[in-house]
């Protein structure tokens, strides 16, 4: 189902259909690979939402087996959920997926209704509402391919770049869309934690926190993994992975901290069709781009 435009974006894409002109967040070099391998620009698309973000465990220490009814912390495990966790994380893990989805899926409907076939060059960002809460975007370059009919299926949407675009396309892959792994953990610092990341105990592994981001970003694999199957594709293009840390006061154990780490893993689902002369594919594997790209996530 296409998700509904705002009025405000109904409006704007009915003045460029009016116009006869496009716009593109394209460089020079992505327009006329883009080309070449056979799409146009239409015109850039557009996505927000706004979702209010609530804490990530509320009063509990979900690291430690704490609980708001208060009680001892019975030992420090990093836990990490991604979507469908009922408990402590899996509902704001599952907030920050629909937040994300809900933008992915404006900017999509305004593909559509400039009679793209997809978006490349998408650019997924976070950043905090001066009102409350959590502002996701996504803005990319509808594109399609001229003489093809514009079907009842979705567009497609891809963060490769223009060229990377068209080198996916000549060697036989078609993105499937953009696939997503969030993970939410966290670890309480315990005795041995505080004891290694003192000042003064030397160039010494912190176990504690090393399990915690391992713990994270395994969990957002599994989580990509997850959504690169409901794509229904054979394997993804990794752009960005993203590590967020803070710390807090635990709500359970006075005196002692808790340490929230937050993973996300953005790429491109990617799948292959048949080409005249390209005989048979092996199956995809996650790769990373081992060039520069245009835009770097820290």
């Amino acid at each position: 189902m296409r998700e509904e435009l705002p009025a405000v974006a109904g409006a704007r894409i009915a003045g460029i259909r009016s116009s006869g002109t496009w716009g593109s967040s394209l460089t020079c070099g992505e327009f006329a690979a883009v080309r070449n391998a056979g799409f146009e620009p239409v015109g850039q698309v557009f996505g927000a939402a706004v979702y209010a973000a609530g804490a990530a465990s509320g009063p509990s220490c979900p690291a430690a087996g704490g609980s708001a009814g208060g009680g001892t912390p019975g030992g420090s495990a990093a836990r990490a959920q991604g979507r469908g966790g009922a408990a402590f994380f899996g509902p704001l893990v599952q907030a920050m997926y629909e937040a994300r989805h809900t933008a992915i899926g404006r900017m999509t409907a305004e593909c559509a209704r400039l009679g793209g076939h997809g978006v490349v060059g998408v650019r997924l960002s976070r950043g905090t509402f001066p009102l409350g809460g959590l502002e996701f975007t996504a803005i990319g370059t509808a594109v399609r391919a001229p003489g093809a009919a514009c079907g009842r299926q979705e567009p497609f949407t891809s963060d490769l770049s223009g060229q990377d675009f068209a080198k996916l396309i000549t060697a036989g892959w078609v993105p499937a869309g953009l696939a997503l792994g969030i993970s939410i953990g966290s670890w309480h610092d315990d005795r041995t934690t505080t004891r290694q990341a003192r000042w003064g105990s030397g160039n010494a592994e912190v176990t504690g926190w090393t399990e915690l981001v391992n713990q994270v970003r395994h969990d957002a694999r599994r989580q990509l993994e997850s959504d690169v199957q409901r794509l229904g594709a054979e394997g993804v293009v990794i752009a960005a992975m993203q590590l967020r840390v803070s710390q807090r006061d635990c709500p359970v154990s006075v005196g002692r901290r808790d340490h929230i780490a937050e993973a996300t893993l953005i790429g491109t689902a990617i799948a292959s069709f048949s080409r005249p002369g390209l005989g048979d594919t092996q199956p995809a594997l996650s790769v990373m781009p081992i060039g520069p790209r245009r835009h770097q996530h820290p």
